[in-house]
């Protein structure tokens, strides 16, 4: 959907969700600013039992002036109903009539979607489904402070405090935007009552410790979800604690926070294996969290309880320790400098011929400075040397390698190239800032079949720190494979298996 399609309607309606946070009121907001640029008859509005009381909110609504209207009955249908941050039909959104209805969003799609919608569940925030619609409109110059600030604010607050980021479709707006610094700095400062403060300290003092792992479980009343943040980064400085959880249970499911001071646990691999199948999660290497669905976890165990009695089996509490039991307890970690694997129980493998692009990086970036590369997977830094190469993969992931190795392995194609994601890589100068996107210069070429690994499936969760990379492990679930080069055995590596059985045959 483009923004630039619903100037055709005379009066519009935005409404987000009830108790409006601060995603919902920003995004909103922007929305106001894009109509009301264009002359449209616009409102923004919001329903439910009670208006807006947090003080960090009644603060930003009064300094960008956000005109919100708190309302409970619509005196005519408007032409077009907006929803921001919500979906229509949804229980926690006041159902208003209207003559068309549009959905703008960033959750699980959980209703009936109209025509009309932009629904981006793998980003952070709506406000950055917004800026991107923004983007593609090329409205570069719409950004004024304030708008901004609100997008912003409202991603930072949905991330809780960015540490939930996932897509780097949230960076690239960070890093674009001219916010209203000092204001970000007060409002960041205000988000925390008495009361929370209070329910932090009942929360620490209910810490469930798990020596053999050293992580800790703490459970804490509903609450602003940034609270959740806050003990994770007080519990996760005990000395005998490398990973914290904290989850507070909500109207329509549970919230957590996941913190991560040891290389072995990746919080945002952690979030996605605490969330999968019943909900979603994400974030960063030592910062993440998610959110976990009533409905979806229904449905992976019928017998849920959502009133978290812990003599309950299927409570939130023993799902909970039974995910993190089965992290911890069934994986094996494996460092490729240390280990000499044993290829007389693998099978010998030899790629099939596959289509990559191929790009110079020294157009760009000198030889001796370093390339933060950001793809669909998040980013990465590669030293550029003066034989350096980098590899654009289908899947929309970029590798350095070198011209020698490149040359020995790839010769030039007339095939197509095409990347499969819905994000274009890019690379940046960390020294510069400046940022290229690289994808439409990219060349095909084609593999000449010379690779040669051997590999055997994995049969159980497996972290590997690969000799080129001792601080970030590769991952591999069961089903996948872990290889190793020919002509180098410790050069060992984890293949996806839906990647490896299109590239590799038996030799």
């Amino acid at each position: 959907m483009k923004l630039s399609s619903l100037l055709s309607y005379d009066s519009i309606v935005i409404q987000c969700h009830d108790n409006p946070d601060a995603d919902a009121l920003c995004s909103g907001y922007v929305l106001y600013r894009y109509f009301s640029f264009f002359s449209k008859n616009v409102r923004f509005i919001y329903s439910g039992n009670f208006e807006v009381t947090k003080s960090n909110l009644v603060y930003l609504i009064n300094k960008l002036h956000i005109p919100i209207e708190y309302v409970t009955k619509l005196k005519s249908k408007p032409d077009l109903l907006l929803m921001t941050d919500c979906q229509y039909g949804e229980g926690n959104v006041q159902r208003f009539d209207a003559k068309e209805i549009a959905v703008i969003d960033h959750h699980q799609v959980s209703t009936k979607l109209p025509k009309q919608n932009e629904v981006r569940s793998n980003l952070g925030s709506c406000c950055t489904v917004i800026w991107n619609l923004l983007m593609l409109e090329d409205l570069i110059d719409f950004f004024d402070k304030k708008i901004s600030t609100a997008l912003y604010y409202g991603l930072y607050c949905d991330t809780n405090s960015f540490s939930e980021i996932s897509h780097p479709l949230d960076r690239d707006m960070i890093e674009f935007l001219d916010y209203d610094k000092s204001l970000i700095l007060k409002l960041k400062n205000m988000n925390l009552t008495l009361r929370e403060a209070k329910v932090a300290g009942v929360a620490m003092l209910g810490i469930d410790y798990h020596p053999d792992n050293r992580y800790a479980v703490l459970k804490t009343e509903a609450c602003d979800p940034n609270i959740l943040g806050l003990i994770g980064d007080f519990i996760i400085a005990i000395d005998t604690v490398d990973v914290c959880l904290v989850y507070s249970i909500l109207s329509f499911g549970v919230k957590f926070s996941i913190r991560s001071c040891s290389k072995e646990t990746k919080a945002n691999e952690l979030a996605m294996f605490i969330s999968d199948k019943i909900g979603s999660g994400g974030g960063h290497i030592e910062k993440a969290g998610g959110l976990l669905k009533n409905d979806l976890i229904k449905q992976i165990y019928p017998e849920y309880v959502e009133i978290d009695d812990q003599s309950a089996k299927f409570s939130i509490s023993n799902i909970l320790k039974q995910r993190l039991n089965d992290y911890f307890e069934n994986s094996d970690i494996i460092y490729a400098k240390k280990t000499k694997i044993d290829t007389s129980k693998m099978k010998r493998y030899k790629a099939n011929p596959f289509v990559v692009g191929v790009i110079d990086p020294k157009k760009y970036i000198p030889a001796g400075n370093m390339a933060i590369i950001r793809t669909i997977s998040g980013d990465k830094n590669i030293e550029i040397k003066k034989n350096t190469l980098f590899i654009v993969t289908e899947a929309g992931e970029i590798y350095g390698i070198s011209e020698d190795i490149f040359k020995k392995n790839y010769i030039k194609t007339r095939k197509h190239f095409k990347i499969t994601t819905d994000y274009s890589p890019i690379i940046k100068n960390a020294d510069t800032g400046k940022t290229y996107h690289i994808i439409t210069e990219v060349k095909p070429y084609i593999s000449n079949g010379e690779i040669n690994i051997y590999a055997k499936k994995l049969t159980k969760t497996t972290k590997l720190f690969t000799t080129w990379d001792n601080e970030k492990y590769m991952l591999g679930l069961k089903g996948d494979y872990i290889a190793a080069s020919i002509d180098d055995p410790n050069n060992i590596f984890i293949i996806e298996k839906n990647i490896f059985k299109k590239t590799y045959d038996l030799a």
